[in-house]
């Protein structure tokens, strides 16, 4: 039995390498969040960015493959309100740039020139850089939009991690195109930054329950 055993890993090992390709890939990214609290009706509207990186398609029994990859993502969003409450009236653009690890499991059926599949990629991520700004429209209160800024930026969470669930298509095995929809879960924000003495915190209150990114990711790769 263990021969047996043995000998179907290394015929499983020997398939997956036959059929390994690497790859390169890019494409659009749409992302947007929204304010989970009842005093702000308005949600953030989408940004549009792009996401690049390289990937590992493997072959496996019965219609699945794995396909692990590696992309440099840019998302983001806008917000705006013309309200006092809790939070001054202005323009906020929050955006992230990082690097993010998948592993796509993927199912599909082979029909020669085409393989149609459906994938689930769980995702983490680390986001070195985050621009957020913050601009002051009619404001009643006293506020230093960058204070805000740098506030929100120091705030940003750096780690990301979620969930891909999507479909796409292997044209004559070397070219892959997919069309993704992600959700990054936890909050955008650090709730553990926002100091109720400090009166940025106060004024950007509003924003410690936003929730993180999700959007829809169009991707074109090339396999060799």
């Amino acid at each position: 039995m263990k021969k047996i055993l043995t000998l179907l890993v290394a015929v499983l090992a020997t398939a997956t390498v036959a059929h390994a390709q690497f790859g390169v890939i890019g494409g659009w990214t749409t992302s947007n969040t929204s304010i989970n609290t009842k005093d702000l009706k308005e949600n953030f509207k989408g940004l549009d960015n792009f996401h690049a990186g390289i990937a590992y398609h493997a072959k496996l029994p019965l219609g699945f493959a794995i396909q692990p990859e590696l992309t440099y993502e840019m998302k983001g969003a806008k917000f705006s309100s013309d309200s006092d409450q809790h939070f001054v009236a202005g323009l906020l653009s929050t955006k992230s740039h990082g690097v993010e690890l998948g592993v796509g499991v993927q199912w599909g059926v082979d029909l020669l020139v085409a393989r149609p599949f459906l994938v689930a990629e769980p995702y983490i991520g680390y986001v070195f850089k985050s621009n957020e700004q913050y601009s002051v429209g009619s404001s009643t209160l006293q506020i230093d939009p960058l204070e805000i800024s740098n506030f929100l930026n120091d705030a940003k969470n750096k780690l990301e991690y979620g969930i891909s669930l999507g479909a796409g298509v292997d044209i004559v095995r070397h070219i892959q195109i997919s069309v993704k929809w992600f959700k990054n879960l936890g909050p955008l924000y650090n709730e553990g930054k926002f100091n109720a003495n400090s009166i940025y915190a106060n004024a950007a209150a509003a924003l410690k329950d936003t929730k993180n990114y999700q959007g829809i990711k169009v991707t074109l790769g090339i396999f060799f």
